[in-house]
């Protein structure tokens, strides 16, 4: 254990420094300074003002009349006084303590890393699945309000009313076999080229032009709007955004604030625009999906030759990839629902049979802008 420790001496009175050669006795320190004076400081009327953390220099204060101070550089000071009188200098600080505070600082830091990583992975899930469930669909309908302000404004949709009137007709089609549905569907067109789709809370389905423009017959339009209508009747995409935009909007869904819904628009549809399902939504609306065609009447053949054109073109169209970026494992996903296309069923009559699907290409060419 070392005692002979140097130093430097503050009188008080100056700002010079002095330089002390520091004896440890058991009950004081000894102090012998550059100029020949000689202290002596009693422990108990010491106190430490610095040297608490790495590489501090040490500090230690004594007050009279005036307060001077020894400054040590060498916290290894500080063991040396806790070897030689423990009980006389508990109120120093103990470097050792400080390896105690960094595992226990260490060890809270893997806490908190453990359990944010256990509310991300389970705990939001779960009560993003719930709140889901439980909202109103009016308030879904704010949300997917407010998301389709900043996502579909208004004068990028296609207007022109008949070829609009046969895209409802086909929803009606698909959705009047529902048991009593809350939504009220409704498809927007955007004049946009991107080969998209995508579905907003409350009951609002997006197709981009691109991807009209891309298909070949009614069926395999009304393959893509079943899938996103179960995205919708499954509370998938509610779902989804209260799990992935900030706990505001998961706390505004429990409580059932409205307002809050309106004001994470913004937000929502910023996350709405790079929303990547589960494996597991997707199935589940690829498999509803195809029994709601069934239900309806309709041809689920072309909701498989759709996914056929996405997957073969898909190398070739920038847009394309877009839409197949949403919807992965494609080729997986084919071959199920070919799977479930071949349960029987009744023959499916042609749908809109007088139509000649080619004019839909033009939708766009009446907009609101």
């Amino acid at each position: 254990m070392q005692i002979h420790w140097e130093g430097y001496y503050l009188d008080g009175r100056t700002a010079q420094r002095q330089k002390a050669a520091i004896l440890l006795t058991p009950t004081a320190l000894e102090v012998t300074t550059e100029g020949g004076g000689k202290l002596c400081w009693p422990y108990h009327e010491i106190r430490q003002t610095q040297g608490f953390y790495a590489g501090e220099q040490v500090r230690l204060e004594r007050s009279g009349e005036i307060v001077e101070a020894l400054l040590v550089s060498d916290t290894a000071f500080l063991t040396s006084l806790h070897s030689l009188s423990p009980e006389l200098v508990t109120h120093f600080h103990h470097p050792s303590r400080r390896v105690t505070r960094a595992k226990l600082t260490f060890l809270a830091a893997l806490a908190v890393v453990g359990i944010t990583a256990a509310l991300y992975l389970w705990g939001i899930p779960a009560m993003a699945a719930l709140a889901a469930s439980r909202v109103p669909v009016s308030w879904e309908e704010h949300l997917g309000q407010a998301v389709m302000e900043h996502l579909a404004p208004p004068e990028e949709w296609c207007t022109e009313q008949g070829r609009v009137q046969v895209i409802d007709q086909i929803v009606t089609t698909l959705t009047k076999p529902l048991p009593n549905s809350p939504y009220k569907f409704r498809v927007i067109v955007l004049n946009n080229p991107m080969v998209n789709a995508f579905a907003a809370p409350g009951g609002n389905i997006v197709i981009f032009r691109g991807l009209i423009e891309r298909t070949r017959t009614a069926e395999e339009l009304a393959g893509i709007l079943s899938h996103e209508l179960q995205h919708v009747l499954q509370r998938h995409v509610t779902r989804t955004l209260l799990q992935h935009v900030s706990t505001g909007l998961l706390v505004a869904a429990v409580t059932g604030d409205v307002s809050g819904a309106t004001a994470f628009g913004l937000e929502t549809a910023r996350t709405l625009g790079i929303l990547r399902y589960s494996r597991q939504n997707e199935e589940e609306a690829d498999r509803e999906g195809m029994q709601m065609l069934i239900r309806a009447g309709i041809d689920p053949a072309g909701m498989i030759s759709m996914f056929e054109l996405l997957k073969k073109e898909g190398g070739e169209l920038p847009g394309l990839l877009a839409y197949l970026s949403t919807h992965p494992s494609t080729e997986k996903r084919i071959e199920q629902l070919k799977l479930l296309a071949t349960e029987p069923q009744r023959k499916p009559a042609k749908l809109l049979q007088h139509y000649d699907w080619t004019d839909m290409k033009k939708i766009c060419s009446t907009t609101t802008g």
